[in-house]
């Protein structure tokens, strides 16, 4: 190129614009191309929607898992006026089953066992995942 080419190329901010946007996007597409390149598709035609459910991957994550025997509600009032011995009334009543919950959510009902000297908690009920998706209504 000559100089006067080059003073021309220099004083076109349309053009530099332009090479600017076409090499950012090949570089957009050279990127999503390396990042999908890696992984192999998770879809499987022996399952129903084709897709492959692999729970291997989520066997060891820790969860935590409480019972819940009752609950109430008292004012701050009366939690500040408890002391040993105290007795708080719970809204449930005695001989109902027992909540099991994972991470805050229902998922059993059940009754209290005691087994070598230790509480254990026997499933009586298993909530079903539709009607786990009602409650969150």
């Amino acid at each position: 190129m000559s100089d006067e080419e080059n003073t021309e190329a220099a004083e076109d901010p349309w053009a530099d614009a332009l090479n600017e946007q076409a090499e950012s996007e090949a570089a957009d597409a050279d990127v999503e191309a390396a990042s999908t390149a890696g992984f192999d598709e998770l879809t499987d035609s022996s399952t129903p929607g084709g897709t492959d459910v692999n729970l291997d991957v989520v066997l060891d994550i820790p969860v935590n898992l409480s019972m819940e025997i009752g609950r109430t509600k008292i004012s701050i009032r009366n939690l500040l006026q408890l002391n040993q011995g105290s007795v708080v009334e719970l809204e449930r009543l005695a001989g109902e089953p027992m909540d099991v919950l994972v991470n805050g959510t229902l998922i059993a009902r059940g009754e209290v066992v005691v087994v070598n000297e230790k509480f254990g908690i026997r499933l009586t009920d298993i909530i079903s995942p539709s009607e786990r998706v009602k409650k969150l209504k």
